[in-house]
């Protein structure tokens, strides 16, 4: 896998709605490239500073902030998906199956 597939993965997120997340597998599958969750959640630590990448709206499977850690400051990326109006508690989306956005379905 190459730059190319995590520039994929950034236009992917980039079309996450306001207030949605999605999982890492999800994109991945999108993309054709089922089992690569890990190389989804790799291109958001790669996306860094870029504030077109809504790296916070991408979560694991089971709607956990696995990736909170590659976030500045403690509490960033909740902190970000609560600007949104997304409720999270002890690192847990909550309501993760009404809010997940499946690009398989959506685009």
């Amino acid at each position: 896998m190459s730059s190319g597939f995590f520039k994929k993965v950034h236009e992917v997120a980039k079309l996450i709605p306001h207030g949605r997340v999605t999982s890492y597998g999800a994109i991945a599958k999108y993309l054709g490239a089922p089992g690569s969750a890990r190389m989804v959640g790799w291109a958001m630590n790669a996306s860094g500073k870029d504030p077109d990448v809504p790296a916070h709206r991408v979560v694991n499977r089971k709607g956990l902030l696995t990736g909170k850690h590659h976030f500045n400051g403690t509490n960033l990326m909740q902190q970000l998906l609560e600007s949104e109006d997304v409720e999270v508690f002890e690192n847990q989306i909550q309501n993760f199956d009404t809010l997940f956005w499946d690009p398989m379905k959506e685009l």
